[in-house]
């Protein structure tokens, strides 16, 4: 079916988008393409009013408590099982646990809180719930990432060493979050889905230019340990000249580079013996992806809505996620340079 075609078909699930700023209105698109966008929900007139001219035929709200209204009021409205969380980090456990509560179902941006104990609090309403609690790690979506994690699995790499992401451009810098929560809450869930645990030991250090009174990082390099000796090291910047997404998982097989602006995946093989001799053979691309992971990750959601599934991304891996972000939060404080 052409993405004309499903725009125009009946999705099984409707949704409500809660935020349609800059990255909301991705959302609002992607969901309105797979026919299941019923509202819209912003406190902007000028995005309201955008949203109307593109979806005439799609309820565009002020409040959450108008999209509450008009389930109560409005029949077709109650077809509207889940809510879209797209508003500033601040605003996403308040609204998590008031649709939750509602009864609804939930796809909440990342982060998906600001502390761990907000995301244990919010797992839980959800367990009593039986909600969908979906979180929107993207990198996961990445059919590139799934290929890693199934050559992994495979063993095809040997055993794992250590993993090197990379998130570097110049800006979008914010003012209510530093660059680690900004950036790397993707990175850190790909982190915690490859190697399949959570960290044992977190050190992080990072650096304010912009912001230093406000202690806003910039520039910050976190390094993982894992069990079994594998290490991973993360360098997140907003403050970068030129821009920069790549992976680099390592074992004794070879080195997998994985290029998120090509989205291409190359098996380096080469590497060093137990002589300490280096060893190298010929490098071949070994994945080509070019489908967009917005799209796979909003049917994903509809998919465990309708089917009651757990998400890949669910809240239980999101809560990890944070832990982690507010763990190399503490470390950065301890080595923070303003």
């Amino acid at each position: 079916m052409s993405r004309t075609a499903e725009a125009e078909a009946a999705s099984a699930v409707k949704v409500a988008v809660l935020g349609a700023g800059q990255w909301g209105q991705n959302l609002v698109k992607t969901f309105a393409q797979l026919g299941a966008l019923a509202a819209v929900v912003d406190p902007s007139p000028e995005i309201r009013k955008k949203v109307h001219a593109d979806f005439p035929t799609v309820h565009v709200l002020e409040s959450c408590e108008e999209l509450l209204q008009l389930q109560a009021k409005e029949p077709e409205a109650q077809d509207i099982r889940a809510v879209v969380i797209a508003t500033p980090a601040p605003t996403h456990f308040a609204l998590a646990r008031e649709f939750l509560l509602a009864g609804m179902d939930v796809f909440l941006e990342k982060p998906m809180t600001l502390t761990v104990e907000d995301a244990v609090e919010v797992n839980r309403i959800a367990r009593e719930q039986e909600a969908v609690l979906m979180v929107g790690h993207l990198l996961l979506y990445q059919p590139a990432i799934q290929f890693i994690k199934s050559f992994l699995e495979r063993g095809e790499l040997g055993p794992l060493q250590s993993l090197h992401q990379k998130r570097l451009k110049l800006g979008r810098v914010r003012q209510n979050e530093d660059v680690l929560w900004s950036f790397g809450a993707h990175d850190l869930a790909v982190l915690h889905h490859l190697v399949g645990n959570s960290p044992q030991t977190i050190t992080a250090s990072g650096q304010c230019v912009l912001q230093p009174e406000a202690a806003i990082a910039d520039d910050v390099h976190v390094h993982l340990g894992f069990a079994g000796g594998v290490h991973a090291h993360l360098h997140v910047s907003w403050l970068w000249p030129v821009q920069e997404r790549r992976l680099m998982v390592a074992g004794t097989r070879g080195m997998l580079e994985y290029d998120e602006q090509t989205q291409t995946v190359t098996w380096h093989r080469k590497g060093v013996r137990e002589d300490l001799s280096t060893w190298e053979e010929a490098s071949e691309v070994v994945f080509q992806g070019d489908t967009a992971p917005l799209r796979l990750e909003c049917q994903h959601f509809l998919d465990c809505v309708q089917h009651r599934q757990t998400p890949l991304s669910d809240g239980e891996s999101a809560e990890q996620v944070v832990r982690v972000l507010q763990q190399a939060a503490q470390r950065m404080k301890e080595g923070v340079v303003r």
